[in-house]
């Protein structure tokens, strides 16, 4: 038998004793509780990086590469083959539009003015005897009639033979024949006159030939010749020396190769920028002024290449120190949008989803109430219910969800495109990372990270 004292201590041990199991297993299930709370309440799926809708200024821009060009250039080549004999110019000079520059040997040209004149001057000469023929003919025609009328008077009084009277007939036929052969002589003579006339003046202009002029104002971009060399002239198989170019500077061009699929969308008069490789760090404003019509022929034998058309871009300034040949890049600003709804470019998917009988995306129980919901295609298109249809769009974070949105695009910015419809300012547009936008699905769980917005 135990003391009154021993058997209420035990009493109260074994009390405190359950009162510290029942708390710890209160604390264990709570816990447990809180674990699995936590466990199972967070977000699930792939972290993905999310960008805000915003109105951005938007620019589409078409980039195309060439070299830089003046609007006029000449080449100066040689109409007369001979020695160079004298050179009044180099390769850089500015140059006056009738400026003398260089002269080829002159000495065989020379020579056949000098006979072309001589020509001339014995054509003269024997113009001048047949014109004294004319006047010596029209004097013996003279005397023959005079001789005739005096032989039809003696004839009438039959005091002559009629031998003696048609003698004088005879004579005066004769005498008018043969003027008629002077004046021809005469008109033979003008017409040779004229025929060395024209050989004179196509010998002087042969000689000047020999001398070659500056044909506009500017700068020599290019000299192929030296004095004492000879030139070549062109044929119609075989190419002539080309001896210097002239180059008006104070207009530049930019020649650039635009890709076909660019070219419906560039228009004469349309803004642009060109950047210079010789120039850098400076960008030089400029207008469109020409568009090919026909695709720039690729090299007999190269390799096959894409379709390029020829762009030509007007620069609306002098730049000092540029060439000819100087590679350039121009930026053409096609379109330009103020104050629109912006989606990133990289968010930019196309999925095939299911359409109800209105042309909206058929979902599972995805979309927030309260959301009026756009048509995914036109509502013009006639739809069935159940139909699949590929369209281009975003994934939008909603509520833990990827919600695929279909959009229609305007414009083409650097970074971003316009949206015409589907999404609303605020919207949070899934990024990235690019793995997982390729792999998502309408309706799928994420966990977000905000990129925020890329300026």
């Amino acid at each position: 038998m135990c003391s009154s004292f021993s058997c209420d201590w035990g009493i109260d041990l074994l009390t405190g004793f359950r009162k510290v199991a029942r708390t710890v297993t209160v604390l264990a299930v709570g816990g447990a509780l809180l674990y699995f709370t936590l466990r199972f309440d967070q977000p699930t799926g792939p972290e993905v990086q999310v960008e805000m809708v915003e109105r951005r200024d938007l620019r589409a821009v078409v980039s195309a590469s060439g070299k830089i060009e003046p609007r006029l250039s000449v080449d100066i080549s040689a109409n007369t083959m001979g020695r160079v004999t004298r050179l009044a110019f180099n390769e850089g000079d500015r140059v006056e539009r009738g400026q003398f520059l260089l002269q080829i040997d002159p000495e065989t040209l020379g020579a056949a003015v000098e006979r072309g004149e001589a020509a001339l001057q014995a054509s003269r000469s024997s113009l001048l005897q047949a014109e004294v023929s004319v006047e010596s003919a029209g004097v013996n025609l003279q005397l023959a009639r005079d001789n005739l009328e005096r032989q039809e008077s003696l004839w009438e009084l039959r005091l002559i033979a009629r031998e003696t009277y048609e003698r004088a007939v005879t004579e005066v036929a004769l005498r008018s024949t043969e003027l008629r052969a002077r004046e021809v002589e005469v008109a033979t003579q003008l017409q040779r006159i004229r025929q060395e006339e024209a050989n004179l003046g196509s010998a002087r202009y042969e000689l000047t030939k020999v001398t070659i002029t500056a044909p506009i104002t500017g700068v020599v971009t290019r000299r192929n010749i030296e004095e004492g060399e000879t030139v070549v002239v062109g044929t119609m198989n075989n190419q002539g020396t080309v001896l210097a170019t002239v180059a008006d500077l104070s207009v530049i061009e930019a020649e650039v190769e635009v890709d076909e699929t660019d070219i419906p969308s560039v228009t004469l008069g349309q803004p642009a920028e060109v950047s210079i490789d010789a120039l850098p760090d400076r960008l030089f404003a400029a207008t469109v002024t020409e568009i090919g019509n026909s695709p720039i022929q690729a090299a007999a034998g190269g390799a096959s290449q894409a379709t390029t058309f020829k762009v030509v871009v007007t620069l609306d300034d002098e730049i000092p120190g540029v060439r000819p040949g100087f590679t350039c890049t121009a930026d053409i600003t096609t379109a330009v949008r103020t104050d629109s709804l912006a989606i990133p470019i990289q968010a930019a998917t196309v999925r095939a989803v299911m359409l109800n009988a209105d042309g909206t995306v058929a979902r599972a129980g995805t979309e927030p109430r309260g959301r009026e919901v756009e048509p995914a295609v036109s509502a013009e298109e006639p739809q069935t219910e159940g139909s699949e249809k590929e369209l281009e769009g975003v994934f939008v974070a909603r509520q833990g969800h990827a919600v695929f949105v279909p959009v229609t695009t305007g414009i083409a910015g650097a970074r971003y495109f316009e949206a015409l419809s589907g999404v609303t300012q605020g919207d949070l547009i899934i990024t990235g990372p690019f793995s997982e936008v390729r792999n998502l699905e309408d309706g799928d769980a994420i966990r977000m990270v905000d990129s925020g917005p890329s300026r």
